[in-house]
């Protein structure tokens, strides 16, 4: 990202052609809308050629318009607001039925996700799970599910597992008063990225504490406070957000981590199998 990239756009108006500022203050007033529309459809809908949006994107120094496309579609990600949302997900479905529209998207992030993903930090992220004296799991808003998620599974491998709830600051700090060396934050957290866990980032590494961001990209504000952060392509469904690729992501670091335990896990199960059939946790087959 270019610094601020709509405040780039709006300093540099003087020096585009006429053509190039009728893309320009399109984008400024309509940025969610044309994060997500080609080159030919932003050209159309400001009545210019093509071509003139592929030289507005060189005259912003990118490579092409692709470029400037993903640097405006992350740029925006945290700030729109839930009826931007919905605005841009009618735009991008279209006529499409909701459920082809909606899976085929969510087939993407985790086709995408797989593609892009560190196998050095992944393996990284399972070694400091493995190692860690204490492990504590954080996320709000939406992430709080992947964070509940997480810390039902890894409390089934180990016992050293806190989950940090998405509550106020002095709250927050009274969970993690603990936290140090040798012990790892799993801070998880997408656009609109939650105050609380970039202040739980903080905390930790301030304390000396191993962290992992689950998070979008590099420009997260989590990124700076991590030493393996992995990155899951998330993006918004109207106001739901999107979270099967980060889930997709946290079931591997699951698998993983439970076959570097294999022994310890299967004691665990047999255990568990066996106070499962005498509480009738389960309901037998008929």
């Amino acid at each position: 990202m270019k610094d601020d990239l709509l405040q780039r756009i709006s300093e540099m108006m003087p020096e585009f052609s006429k053509g190039q500022k009728l893309i320009a203050k399109y984008i400024l007033e309509h940025y969610e809308k044309a994060a997500y529309m080609t080159a030919l459809k932003l050209g159309n809908t400001v009545n210019v050629s093509e071509s003139t949006v592929v030289r507005f994107a060189n005259k912003l120094d990118f490579e092409g318009y692709p470029q400037l496309q993903r640097s405006l579609q992350s740029h925006i990600k945290n700030r729109l607001t839930s009826i931007q949302r919905m605005d841009v997900t009618r735009s991008r479905i279209g006529t499409l039925n909701p459920v082809e529209g909606v899976l085929n998207q969510d087939i993407d992030k985790i086709r995408r996700t797989m593609d892009s993903v560190s196998h050095e930090a992944f393996d990284k992220a399972v070694d400091i799970i493995c190692s860690a004296k204490n492990i504590y799991i954080q996320g709000a808003m939406s992430s709080g599910i992947l964070a509940n998620f997480m810390h039902y599974y890894l409390r089934l491998i180990f016992d050293n597992v806190s989950h940090i709830g998405a509550v106020g600051t002095n709250e927050l700090y009274q969970q993690m008063v603990h936290i140090g060396k040798g012990d790892v934050l799993i801070a998880l957290s997408f656009p609109r990225y939650a105050t609380s866990t970039i202040e739980a980032c903080k905390f930790a590494y301030d304390s000396g504490a191993h962290i992992i961001a689950i998070t979008d990209s590099e420009s997260s504000p989590l990124v700076q406070y991590a030493d393996c952060p992995l990155y899951a392509y998330s993006d918004m469904v109207s106001f739901v957000d999107s979270i099967v690729a980060p889930m997709s992501l946290i079931n591997a670091l699951i698998v993983a981590v439970s076959d570097r335990n294999r022994e310890s896990v299967e004691l665990n199960f047999n255990k568990l199998e066996r106070l499962w059939e005498r509480n009738e946790v389960y309901k037998k087959d008929v």
